[in-house]
């Protein structure tokens, strides 16, 4: 799912990945944390794989409820890229777009769970946060 990612003007201080629970909590220089859920990073990936290389051309990200993050390699000092345990490992996800995955969080979520159930995909678990 495309996202328009503007500057977020902090950067982060602290990554943490809760293998068990399949959180990655993310914390930034203004004090903000957030607890993202993999499967959640996952749909939303920035990688052309699932968004096309135009608008238009994204691709629904389905069945990706029990993925986790296998690995997290930093990209210079800007992003990360995740290797999920689903194989993907091509999407670089800065800190501006972390920060807005985390802060735009419920309105996401929301927004691709519409997606879904409009697809006629049933989504088998809901994620709390």
């Amino acid at each position: 799912m495309r996202l328009q990612v503007e500057p977020a003007n902090c950067a982060i201080t602290d990554i943490k990945l809760h293998q068990i629970s399949r959180i990655l909590e993310i914390s930034f220089d203004n004090g903000e944390t957030f607890e993202l859920p993999c499967e959640y990073l996952r749909v939303y990936t920035p990688s052309a794989e699932a968004l096309g290389h135009s608008p238009g051309q994204e691709i629904l990200q389905t069945g990706k409820e029990d993925v986790n993050i296998s690995a997290i390699k930093p990209v210079g000092n800007y992003g990360i890229e995740p290797t999920f345990t689903d194989g993907h490992n091509t999407g670089i996800y800065s800190w501006d777009m972390l920060y807005k995955l985390g802060s735009e969080y419920q309105t996401l979520w929301t927004n691709y769970l519409d997606a879904l159930k409009k697809a006629g995909y049933h989504h088998k678990q809901t994620i709390q946060n």
